[in-house]
């Protein structure tokens, strides 16, 4: 059986899916000691053909194609947790590389701190052609950028790992039932986000341990032609989606604070812009703001 089942599930990134298996495929660890479980979530592309040509080259190595009709990131997600054979899940986006020693460094996680039930990695952002003059480390996280220590660290009450780069135990997914499908992630056009906080909150409500460690590293490929506005919306609004969606089914007042919280976030924001106008820094301001502004819109449902 082997240690780790990594589950990628996949929309329209045949482009970059290749480097994505082939980064596990050439892992230091022995290729008994994990799978490679890739869902195809009614991609219109060549993904079909892709992963069969991969497989079918990598034979010496467990790699497997399911597909999953029901749209969104959670549902296959789901799906391939379903067919895992490894006590270790982990879930790595379609376009993200891993770093040779990434399996090896998980399992020796594990193996080190018996009491971590899941943990999250570092996701470094591979900005193609180069990173945009208006990025800042406040808005990059809408293109996965995330390093939340620069050593071990359990995450504090509200925080978690990114959905590109966590790993789980089987058991543990299955206690809370994996991924809440009302928190799909991307569904066609819309996005309602926060799969990845509302799983690692469900266990950290039963008293999971969640680590950080900053040598769990993937690389996430971001194609700075797509980084529109209208993107960037999608990304932004799709967090608030989701954040409606998950405060609702808690309380309303719940959501109440969550818009306060988003309000004050805001206006925070607006102090962050005035500080890169006085470093020198003007093109960083409006996108700053506008995350915040396009949050809150998604939270109330605009």
């Amino acid at each position: 059986m082997p240690k780790i089942s990594i589950v990628i599930c996949t929309y329209n990134r045949s482009k970059y899916l290749p480097e994505a298996l082939l980064s596990l495929y050439n892992q230091t660890v022995s290729k008994n000691f994990f799978e490679v479980i890739v869902v195809n979530n009614n991609s219109s592309d060549n993904t079909i053909s892709v992963c069969e040509t991969f497989i079918s080259t990598h034979a010496d190595a467990s790699f497997f194609l399911l597909n999953e009709p029901e749209q969104g990131a959670s549902f296959a997600r789901n799906t391939g947790a379903k067919i895992a054979k490894s006590p270790l899940l982990c879930f790595m986006d379609d376009d993200a590389i891993a770093y040779p020693n990434y399996l090896q460094n998980i399992l020796e996680f594990f193996k080190k701190y018996s009491d971590a039930d899941g943990l999250g990695g570092r996701i470094i952002p591979r900005y193609i052609p180069s990173e945009p003059k208006w990025m800042s480390h406040f808005v990059s996280s809408l293109v996965g950028n995330f390093h939340y220590s620069e050593s071990v660290a359990i995450f504090s009450a509200n925080k978690y790992p990114l959905e590109s780069n966590m790993i789980v135990r089987k058991v543990d997914f299955d206690t809370v039932n994996g991924f809440n499908t009302l928190l799909p992630g991307v569904k066609g056009t819309l996005r309602i986000g926060g799969e990845g906080k509302d799983f690692f909150l469900k266990l950290k409500a039963i008293g999971k341990t969640i680590y950080y460690s900053p040598n769990v590293i993937v690389e996430h490929i971001v194609e700075t032609k797509k980084l529109d506005a209208e993107y960037l919306y999608r990304v932004a609004s799709g967090i608030g989606r989701g954040e409606r969606v998950r405060t609702k089914a808690i309380h309303k007042w719940a959501f109440n604070k969550k818009i306060l919280e988003y309000c004050f976030k805001l206006g925070a924001s607006i102090v962050l812009a005035a500080g890169y106008l006085l470093q020198g820094h003007p093109a960083k301001m409006k996108p700053i703001i506008q995350f915040r502004i396009d949050a809150l819109k998604g939270l109330l449902n605009h």
